[in-house]
């Protein structure tokens, strides 16, 4: 075996053994593809394969790891990429920018329809997305028109989930839209109607892609397993969530995905400033204080 070979085989598994904290198990896959020959990239596109990161994550890793090599002349398994321009992040503020939210957007509850929305507004709930789904586009403009005046002499952000027209006409505070819904939604009548905009991301390229529009806040997950929404990605898990956190950190960040009150410690630890539920509230046995419980927690970890 060359030396070249014995030094590759080192390095990664020198990036493996450092962060076995973000390993998931990996999904069969086919050979990797390299698009350079820099030994560091493809050290590192080997081993963040074989952590378990998809392919076009493993590809945005690998850029950054060798671009951090590039910019200090040094390779240190143990250093995580987490700096914005090597991931191709461009710096702030920017002319793109969507109106800004605020950084730390507390409990962010995410509700089926307007009459959850009005309970957990007067509940006081810091940050509330109607997620109304409906093939009928009278009863979705009612549904968000209703909710909007829900929220009205509360202290409440309301952000409406993929009905982006029908927000924009409603005077919602924002939206909320995943990745998909996002090439399709025109973001340039949102931005201009002084919307704010959420974006969904599931990993490192989505997040870069997300990024790309200079969105107002940016969701993580799913950080654990979900039975509301067939998640494409494996759950992330807290590992994960930090160093997304700290890569994304000129951001308000709302991790989500599975989140309960036992959860919540380890999740705030990342560094994230907010934390979406679902069924922790709309199946709780009692919503209102579950409500409290959760928002005290997370105002204390501000």
């Amino acid at each position: 075996m060359s030396s070249a070979m014995n030094t590759h085989e080192a390095l990664v598994q020198d990036i493996i053994a450092a962060h076995a904290s973000l390993a998931l198990p990996a999904a069969a896959t086919a050979p990797a593809v390299f698009s350079s020959d820099a030994p560091v990239y493809r050290a590192a596109k080997q081993a963040c394969l074989a952590l378990g990161f998809i392919e076009p994550d493993a590809e945005c890793l690998a850029k950054a790891w060798q671009r951090v090599f590039e910019r200090t002349g040094q390779f240190k398994a143990g250093a995580w990429p987490d700096q914005a321009a090597d991931f191709g992040i461009r710096p702030w503020p920017r002319d793109d920018a969507f109106a800004a939210c605020p950084r730390q957007l507390g409990l962010y509850a995410v509700l089926p329809d307007a009459a959850w929305v009005v309970r957990m507004a007067r509940a006081g709930v810091a940050t509330v997305q109607l997620r109304f789904k409906s093939d009928d586009a009278r009863a979705i403009d009612q549904e968000v028109r209703a909710a909007v005046q829900a929220v009205q002499g509360t202290d409440a952000l309301l952000f409406i989930n993929d009905h982006w027209q029908a927000a924009i006409a409603a005077g919602a505070y924002g939206v909320h839209l995943g990745q998909e819904d996002m090439e399709e939604a025109d973001l340039q009548q949102i931005r201009s109607a002084g919307l704010r905009l959420g974006l969904s991301s599931h990993g490192y390229a989505e997040m870069l892609h997300a990024d790309s529009f200079s969105p107002s806040y940016i969701a993580l997950g799913a950080v654990f397993p979900t039975t509301l929404k067939r998640m494409v990605t494996a759950p992330q898990g807290t590992g994960r969530l930090g160093a997304y956190a700290s890569l994304m950190r000129d951001y308000p960040l709302v991790a989500i995905g599975g989140i309960d009150s036992s959860r919540l410690p380890e999740v705030l630890a990342s560094g994230v400033g907010s934390v979406a539920v679902v069924r922790a509230l709309v199946a709780a046995e009692h919503p209102e204080a579950m409500a409290a419980s959760l928002q005290a927690a997370i105002s204390a970890k501000a």
